[in-house]
């Protein structure tokens, strides 16, 4: 695959990821510059290559360790067999109609959740992991359980391509439904706004635990959702119910602004309370943070 330019890092800003029109070639060049940037950043201790090597650790044979790896990395790292590798991931996407917003010169957050979806899959794929891929709205649309081949990946990428959101949100009842179908355990993957009731959500979060899997929440919002700063008179259209509401922005911007607060911290305080993982990003926000987290996790899960 030919990359339309070879300064990969550029492929980690959402609004040059968003001029390119294939979602494959969106998937690879996200990852190409996540690994590059990898290698230029304080976190090149993270090694790429994890799902044919693993840490040193007591008890390992000296014989093991790859000294080629050792050399780049000055880290003590051994070959890991296949049977090591076998992480289950799902990947799940809110498709409700509330993830459709975008701000003027901004990607809805749908387009963002999916950016990040396909560069998830093809990361996990890439590193011989099992990838499954559901959808939701007000019900679970589409469930893919997990599978390694980069056959399965194109399937998943495809139906990025086709998505387009509609319906009210359920995240709650949705993510309930996902929990019970999910029959092996291993990391759970969220991508959302989350504008549902946060206690309903949080139960459902905790499902997820419950039956033993890690869990990675990724909270995706407009800027402005966080801002309010819309600095005029506007028309607000609810996206679920088309219901329009006329406002002076800047009356309730602080308070708006503090309710915001309140509806984040509740999530990142019961997210950690609950040992899952939560990363709040917007749609201006590089690839690269989401990528990160996730690999951080895996790292930590072996």
């Amino acid at each position: 695959m030919t990359p339309p330019s070879q300064d990969y890092l550029q492929y980690l800003q959402p609004d040059v990821v968003a001029k390119l029109s294939n979602m494959e070639l969106v998937a690879w060049l996200v990852v190409e510059g996540f690994i590059t940037g990898l290698h230029k950043s304080p976190y090149h201790g993270f090694s790429v290559e994890f799902a044919e090597h693993r840490q040193y650790m007591p008890g390992d044979e000296i014989k093991q360790i790859d000294w080629k790896i050792y050399g780049r990395t000055d880290r003590y790292y051994i070959k890991q067999f296949e049977e090591e590798t076998n992480l289950k991931a799902y990947i799940i996407l809110d498709a409700s109609k509330s993830m459709a917003f975008a701000s003027e010169n901004r990607i809805s957050k749908l387009i963002y959740g999916s950016y990040i979806a396909a560069a998830l899959a093809q990361l996990m794929v890439q590193q011989r992991d099992a990838v499954g891929f559901t959808i939701y709205d007000e019900r679970v649309r589409l469930y893919m359980p997990p599978h390694a081949t980069k056959s399965y990946l194109k399937e998943i990428l495809h139906q990025l391509v086709q998505l387009q959101a509609s319906n009210k949100t359920s995240t709650s009842n949705s993510l309930h439904t996902i929990a019970e179908r999910i029959k092996r355990r291993g990391l759970v993957i969220i991508i959302s706004d989350f504008f549902d009731n946060p206690l309903e959500v949080m139960a459902a979060l905790r499902h997820f635990r419950h039956k033993k899997n890690e869990v990675i929440v990724m909270q995706i919002l407009d800027p402005l959702e966080r801002s309010f700063a819309f600095g005029k008179d506007a028309v607000f259209k609810d996206l679920e119910t088309n219901e329009e509401m006329m406002t002076r922005p800047w009356h309730i911007q602080k308070a708006y602004q503090g309710e915001m607060k309140k509806f984040l911290e509740f999530y990142k305080k019961e997210c950690r309370e609950h040992n899952i993982d939560y990363v709040l990003l917007d749609t201006a926000t590089p690839f690269d943070k989401a990528l990160f987290e996730y690999l951080h996790k895996r790292q930590r899960m072996r």
